[in-house]
């Protein structure tokens, strides 16, 4: 999973916003590519249409961090995700 909402050490809730990481891909806008991290073993893809809350005590460990190259791209496909006006 890729923590995908930003740090908020006042919010309400103790709850991340997460993505998450798959090895499949079916060659859509909801699926950004990024490469293989040297912290995976193949190259993968974050599905943005998977995003879901995940509380904090269930996210174990940090494995790796992502390029900041790599997170605007997957921060684009967010924002076309919950764009209404947005056409394919």
């Amino acid at each position: 999973m890729l923590v995908v909402s930003r740090r908020d050490e006042d919010a309400p809730r103790a709850l991340a916003v997460c993505a998450p990481i798959t090895t499949s891909t079916r060659d859509s806008e909801y699926e950004v590519s990024i490469g293989k991290p040297k912290f995976l073993h193949e190259p993968s893809y974050v599905n943005v249409q998977g995003m879901q809350a995940i509380q904090h005590h269930e996210l174990k460990r940090m494995i790796g961090r992502l390029p900041d190259a790599d997170l605007l791209k997957v921060k684009g496909a967010i924002e076309w995700l919950f764009d209404s006006d947005a056409k394919k």
